[in-house]
């Protein structure tokens, strides 16, 4: 790799680090290339991004990012896995670790927060920002529905009594 290719993934990393939630380290020894086809995919499904480079050019795009405290876990064969959804790259992370004992979760950061592998392991227990969306949504419309079915109770009540009389009557 010569010069010109190392600074543009360095200043690549750097975007990377500083535009994104969440980065997730891991060490991917023994992990044949099918399996990391798998995980690529399954994290792109998810909207993450999984990237393998060189520790030192992750650790000079590091610097002066919010994410800089993953610096320490860049030793051996690592990738990163990094997601603008905060949970999103955790989640797949976890999961495809539990299926892999190959692939060992590090740690991470998300934002200035650095994150042990617990806590990455915590973070991925969390919905994700569409579920969390729709639980919101779900939240606010559930109140003006009972609103509405508590509004329009004593008129339908009201119409049975009426349409009792109506038939009443009509067997007089």
């Amino acid at each position: 790799m010569d010069r010109t290719a190392k600074a543009d993934l360095v200043s690549t990393l750097n975007g990377v680090f500083t535009t994104n939630a969440v980065v997730v380290v891991a060490h991917y020894k023994g992990l044949t290339v099918a399996d990391m086809q798998k995980l690529r995919s399954q994290m792109k499904q998810a909207g993450a991004t999984v990237k393998v480079a060189k520790n030192r050019l992750a650790s000079i795009a590091l610097d002066g990012t919010d994410v800089a405290s993953i610096k320490p876990l860049l030793k051996g064969p690592t990738l990163l896995a990094y997601s603008s959804d905060p949970v999103a790259a955790a989640k797949v992370a976890v999961d495809f670790a539990k299926t892999n004992d190959k692939l060992v979760i590090l740690g991470g950061a998300m934002g200035t927060t650095a994150l042990n592998p617990d806590g990455v392991k915590a973070l991925a227990t969390l919905p994700s920002l569409d579920e969390l969306r729709g639980k919101l949504v779900g939240l606010i419309q559930a109140p003006a529905t009972k609103i509405a079915q508590v509004v329009n109770a004593p008129a339908a009540k009201l119409a049975r009594v009426f349409g009792a009389y109506a038939k009443k009557d009509e067997a007089a």
